[in-house]
């Protein structure tokens, strides 16, 4: 019996190679365009979280202050056997490591990047050899903030100056080099432009008021200022570590000494640029930073052994903590860049962490959750329920608690306490509702 797949009779002479080639053809040409649009929103995504990083770490204002270009950056280079195949904006990024790939792309939309004497793309696949000459500086245009009816928790406000308890999620201000106006909402500085009747202009048109910074995921007391003079004064008190900051993170692991100083530089992740990394010590960009690590409490768990720190830092370096933290081979909880996972599973033994002699006596304590709470398979929790697979925080477990300055008007030392916010409460709750315990039976 004939297959259907035959052609017809007096026609299974002919060749069907020219067809067959020609779908083959669109089918290739389809596929490298969906791989082409993927490899742009991957960049455009990559361009904003780059802004996001460049401009959303803890630090004092003068650090934030000065250009973002801290070297001269080369006005010429030949392209080396290494750029074979690469995109422009990623070898430049690559090898000019004073300047991130965002602020790269800037430079190439401006048409401020030539190869070989023709203005380029940013998706330029290089050969290797060519000359690249670069002019001008990635200074985008700034935004100008917006008011915004945005609730705000303020712990301390007086004419002078006001302390923030930022919720996790907020940025502090727009990115420097955001061009989409829309991303100019939401942020801290819009809503201290409702709440505030003056702000301080040092941090210029897109950033009043702001002193220093916390990361987005970061949530707890943050400084304003709401005059140029106090901001000045904040801002050298920063600088000189007359600011004592202290932190609350829940971090992976059993962290072993009750004391740690961590004491490593940190400068940009050249393989991951939103990340920050302590292995480039040398670097021209890598500074100084300072973290001073203390045990409150250690949890052995059905879910792993986790850690509450304290953490004062003498420095205010983008994502310092996060990744000194990591340095130690503790990443916090929730910190899916620096190597937590997104989800915390059960372990195949919930008896870990005990002892062989003492695992046929362990038994686990159901978890007791507020019955507004839900897991992550949007499932109520309540009191006596029983502890879900798996545990999962939607952002990081970092939490500024305590600032303690002399106010730069009166003198008077301020205390400013944050209160460890709801989530972040829940989830201790539950890791403290899951501690293995010992039978009594």
């Amino acid at each position: 019996m004939p297959s259907k797949h035959m052609l017809p009779k007096g026609k299974r002479r002919q060749s069907v190679r020219a067809e067959y080639r020609a779908a083959r053809t669109a089918e290739q040409e389809r596929a490298e365009r969906l791989a082409a649009e993927a490899e742009n929103r991957a960049d455009a995504e990559k361009l904003q979280a780059d802004l996001d990083a460049d401009d959303d770490g803890d630090a004092a204002h003068q650090d934030e202050a000065v250009p973002a270009v801290v070297e001269p950056i080369p006005r010429s280079l030949i392209a080396d056997a290494s750029a074979a195949g690469k995109r422009l904006d990623a070898y430049l990024a690559q090898a000019i490591p004073q300047i991130s790939r965002a602020r790269v792309q800037l430079l190439i939309g401006a048409g401020q990047v030539r190869v070989d004497g023709i203005p380029a793309k940013a998706s330029h696949k290089l050969r290797g050899s060519e000359a690249i000459a670069i002019e001008g500086e990635p200074r985008p245009e700034p935004l100008h903030a917006t008011s915004e009816d945005i609730p705000l928790s303020i712990l301390y406000d007086d004419e002078f100056l006001a302390v923030i308890d930022k919720p996790a999620g907020m940025m502090v201000h727009a990115g420097a080099g955001t061009t989409d106006d829309s991303r100019n909402r939401g942020t801290l500085v819009n809503a201290l432009l409702h709440h505030m009747a003056s702000l301080s202009h040092t941090g210029g048109e897109l950033r009043p008021g702001i002193v220093h910074r916390l990361d987005k995921e970061t949530s707890g007391a943050i400084v304003v200022a709401k005059d140029d003079f106090t901001h000045r004064t904040l801002s050298e008190m920063f600088s000189m570590r007359r600011v004592k900051k202290a932190y609350l993170a829940l971090v992976h692991g059993t962290v072993a000494q009750d004391t740690v100083t961590v004491n490593l530089s940190i400068a940009r992740d050249l393989i991951r640029r939103t990340r920050m990394t302590t292995r480039r010590p040398g670097a021209s960009d890598a500074r100084t930073a300072v973290s001073h690590v203390r045990v409150l409490e250690r949890f052995a768990t059905p879910y792993g052994a986790f850690t509450l720190v304290e953490i004062r830092i003498e420095t205010g370096r983008t994502h310092q903590i996060r990744v000194h933290m990591q340095s130690l081979g503790h990443p916090v909880v929730g910190d899916t860049l620096y190597g937590a996972p997104r989800s915390i599973p059960l372990l195949a033994s919930s008896q870990s962490g005990s002892s062989p002699a003492k695992r046929s006596r362990v038994k686990t304590r159901p978890i007791e959750m507020p019955t507004a709470d839900t897991t992550e398979r949007g499932e109520k929790t309540g009191p006596g329920q029983e502890a879900p697979s798996n545990l999962h925080l939607a952002r990081n477990f970092l939490h500024a608690a305590h600032l303690e300055f002399a106010h730069p008007r009166t003198g008077k030392t301020l205390l400013i306490n944050a209160p460890l916010p709801r989530e972040l409460q829940g989830f201790l709750e539950q890791i403290k509702g899951t501690r293995l315990i010992e039978s009594s039976e």
